[in-house]
Order: structure tokens, then sequence, then C-alpha cells
């Protein structure tokens, strides 16, 4: 039995130049064989699904082939079955000439190649071309939904035989990702060198403008980071551009991602805040993050507005994502208050740019105080809605929820009287509380609050928590190490177990279970209805 490869290459010509050359006796075992090599194996079917490209051939009605690059995700060719491959066929340039030579002859030769490795597969087959209105099952098998591409057809390749081709003369090419884990080691040593460097700085402030001094650098997380822009887009709030110090791309991250950032707090030492990147997802050269000064908060925003400046080495910790947004084509209503739209800002360019239908709401108390107010209506146009408080404007939330689709997904992010409207809203008009997704980024005190005696068992210490000072910050502020993240319930980071006393819980992140089953609290903003706590720190 002869490979079907020889059977199909090697034609009466060829054989006669083998002869001719010299080589014909190395492929005669070609010939009698037990392997027919029509068959694909594991191997195959596992080069196949790496490549994000191949080089096909097709023969035209007047004799002459064409070869064309095809490319996509990794992946977009799929091994069906042993004998049969596949692909979405991509709009291209509309010539259709490949198209057009397999719907008259479907006969078709490809070379797949891995440059990295130095391998290639050489596959012949007969192709057919399959509308959507034929399979549609086979369209939607062959997508990938995060490929922003319009597929216009599938190509079905029966395999014919397959052969593997030997590495002379690739020459080695690497990927982006491929070159990015290969230096790998090499850039965190590069950060391992960089901490050292400014753990030595970190104790020698520098001069700085009207006296005061700043340090070189913040921080010890993983994440180099570079103060590279300042831009002041309200009276009160303050955007900061964040860039890797060598220029590499950043961590790619996903609209709704959140940014842990060091800071320095007078007589209390480095602590961390958590602000929402607010920047394009599909940027990989900068984050973006807006602050808002709140002059009567934690001091946090303060010392960013006071000591953030040029060239400022941040070390952070990676990025997070506890506000993620969805990523089918459902449409999304987008609701942000103050702030809050930080987070929502991202969300709507990420959904614009994958055409996912979408409106914007947008409140504020004032058109000044409306941080990027003015570049989000030339960007979204009508579909954006803004409620200035000076103007007279006012967001009707319960209308939102009701003019929305019926299978709509709604975010909202802002100050909690805003949530909590929101839940009503959804609540009476029957939308199941998983449409609903929110991320508050302040979550003020109530008038009611009182003074906590907070006892901390690990340590034998007994703190007594203001009424308009939060758990955490009494904590913190005795110098006991205490986990913290958003610091505004969304995220858990700070969850410690209660030992005796009654929680008061006003966190977002933990879930029944884990406040009632393993008594746990979140210390950034739950209080106590007990007038004492005993905690497991």
């Amino acid at each position: 039995m002869a490979r079907a490869f020889s059977e199909i290459a090697f034609t009466a010509g060829v054989r006669a130049f083998q002869t001719r050359m010299g080589s014909r006796q190395n492929y005669a075992a070609l010939d009698h064989t037990d392997e027919r090599g029509d068959t694909l194996g594991a191997s195959e079917a596992r080069f196949i699904a790496a490549r994000d490209g191949f080089y096909q051939a097709s023969v035209g009605e007047n004799g002459w082939p064409y070869v064309q690059f095809r490319g996509g995700p990794a992946g977009f060719l799929r091994v069906l079955d042993q004998r049969t491959i596949a692909y979405a066929d991509f709009r291209g340039n509309v010539q259709y000439i490949s198209a057009g030579n397999i719907a008259a002859d479907g006969r078709v030769a490809l070379i797949l190649i891995n440059y990295a490795k130095r391998s290639r597969l050489k596959i012949w087959g007969r192709a057919t071309l399959v509308d959507e209105a034929d399979d549609p099952a086979l369209i939607a098998r062959l997508e990938d939904g995060n490929y922003r591409a319009r597929v216009e057809r599938a190509v079905l390749i029966s395999v014919e035989a397959f052969d593997w081709n030997c590495p002379q003369h690739i020459t080695p090419r690497f990927s982006e990702a491929e070159i990015g884990q290969r230096l790998q080691a090499q850039h965190a040593e590069i950060a391992q060198l960089q901490q050292q460097l400014a753990q030595r700085e970190r104790d020698q402030p520098v001069p700085a403008k009207h006296g005061e001094t700043l340090p070189l650098a913040l921080g010890n997380g993983p994440l180099a980071l570079v103060v590279s822009g300042i831009r002041q887009l309200t009276p009160r709030v303050r955007a900061y551009e964040l860039r890797a110090p060598d220029g590499v791309d950043l961590p790619k991250v996903g609209a709704g991602a959140h940014l842990d950032v060091p800071l320095r707090l007078p007589g209390r030492g480095q602590e961390t805040r958590r602000y929402s990147i607010s920047s394009n997802p599909a940027r990989r050269d900068a984050f973006e993050i807006a602050v808002l000064r709140e002059d009567a908060g934690s001091g946090g925003s303060l010392a960013i507005h006071a000591s953030w400046q040029l060239g400022l080495q941040l070390f952070c910790q990676l990025p997070g994502n506890d506000f993620a947004v969805h990523d089918e084509q459902r449409p999304a209503v987008l609701i942000a208050g103050g702030i809050g739209i930080t987070p929502i800002k991202a969300m709507a360019l990420q959904l614009q740019a994958r055409k996912n239908p979408f409106a914007l709401h947008y409140a504020g108390r004032s058109a000044s105080e409306m941080a990027y107010r003015d570049r989000l209506e030339r960007q979204f146009g009508a579909q954006l809605r803004t409620y200035a408080g000076d103007r007279g404007q006012r967001l009707d939330v319960p209308g939102v929820f009701a003019a929305a689709p019926t299978d709509a997904l709604f975010y909202v992010c802002g100050p909690a009287r805003l949530l909590d409207t929101a839940r009503d809203a959804a609540a009476t008009h029957g939308i199941a509380a998983d449409r609903l997704r929110f991320e508050r980024f302040h979550v003020p005190a109530r008038p009611d609050d009182r003074p906590v005696q907070v006892v901390l068992r690990g340590s034998g210490r007994t703190l007594a928590v203001a009424a308009g000072q939060s758990i955490l910050d009494a904590v913190q502020a005795a110098g006991i190490a205490a986990a913290a993240g958003c610091r505004s319930g969304n995220c858990g980071s700070c969850a410690v177990k209660v030992l005796a006393g009654t929680p008061d819980h006003r966190d977002s992140a933990l879930s029944d279970r884990q406040r009632d089953s393993a008594g746990l609290m979140c210390i950034c903003v739950s209080r106590a209805k007990s007038e004492t706590l005993t905690l497991d720190l």
C-alpha cells in the first residue's frame, strides 16, 4: 500500500526527475508502507490547533495555481474529524480568487508552518464552500466570538493526504506572544532589580516644590509603573497616566478592571488605594486612573494629589477585575454617578469596539464636575445621556430600567444612593439579580453610626473606633497589619472572621454563606450592631 502523499505528489514527471537526480531510491519506500497517511492523528491535530495562519493553493480553470495566506485567531482551522478540517472564510479584499477556484475545482494544498520550532505540515484535500443558510451549525462551530471579523462562508476540506516536511531552510521567526514568553525571565529579573533599587531610594527623599519632600518610588508590588502624564479633568478630579518604565506593553485588562496603587500617608507610612482603570481596554501602552480629591475622605486621594508627580515610580499589584463586562452580544445599560464614570467609560469603549448595543447614562452634581463629559459626548453621541444637577437635569433611574431592552444587562457605579435606587428599580420591574451588576466607589458614614469597641483576639489589642471611622482605618492606624483592597466593600480582600458580637454587613462582596456560616465581615465598610466586636486579627 502506497502513501496517499506519494500517489498525489509523485507524478510520472516527478519520479523521472527524482531518478535523474538520484533521489528516487530515497522515496521508493513510500510506495510500500503500512501507513496510508490520509488520517490525521493526535500530533497533527495539536499542530493544526496551534496555528494562526496557513498557505493555501488552489487551481484555476486555466490551470494556473493560486496561493493565498489565510490568517485568523490560533486554532481557526479546525479538525472536525480524522478526515475533515474546516475554517471560517473571513471577508477579505473581495477578489474571491480562492473561492472561485474552489467552486470550480475543489483540489487544494495547505502548508502550515511553526517558524519558532522550524516544523511544517502539508495537507492535500478536496474543498467545498458551505454557506450559512445551508449549514448554520457548522458556521457557528467555526466562529470565534473574540475575533471581530465577518464570516462569509465555511470552507470544508476532506483530507486526501498529509506529510510532515523537513525543517531545512525555515528561518526561525517568533510572534509577539512567543517573544514575550521568552522574555518573562528577563522581565522578572529587571523588576526584581528595580525593586531593590527602589528599596534603597525609598528612604532617601528628594526636594520637591514648596519645600516638601517626595519619595522616588512607592510600593512593593510586581508591576513597575511610572507616572508619565497628569491632566486636570475637573476642579477636583485629576487623571494620571501610568506606563512601564521600559516602555513594554502593560498586562492586558478588560473593562471594569482596577489597579491597587501605593501612596504614603503622613504618620501612617505606605498604604494602597484601589482605582478603576478608565482608559480604553484595547490600549497596552498605558493605564489611566482618575482620582477625585476627597477633602473629608480617608486621606488617600489627598496624598495622591499632593505627592504624585511626573517620573514617580510605582510598584503596584497586578490589575484585577471584580466588575467585568459580559462577553456576549446582549445589550447593556450603563449608569454612572459622579466619579463612578471611570469603569463605566471603559465599558462603553469596549462595547462600542465590538458593536454591542448599549446606552450610557451619566449623572453629576454639576456639568463642571463631570469628568470626561466632553470626550464622552464626542465618542458616543446619541448613545450617551448626561444629567447635570446644576442645570436642573435629573436621572430617572426607574424610567431607565422601564425603557431598557428586555434582555439587557445593567451596570451601575456611583454613590450608595444611586445603587440603592437601581436595586429598587430592578425589583420593581422584575429584573433578575444576575442582570444587575454594580460597583460603588465610596460608602459614606451614616448619621446613626455610633462608636464601637473592637477587640483584636490575635493582637491582644482593644480599639475604640469612632463613629466616622472605618474599622479598617482604625486597625491600620494602630499599626496592625490588615489586608485591604477596594475599601468600598466590593472585593472582600479585608474580610476577617468575627469571633463575638453582631456585625452590621454593608459590603457587596460576601455571600450569605460567607457571612453566616464562615462568620466573615468586611471591615472596610461594615460596622457593628452590638457595642463590641471581637475579630480574629
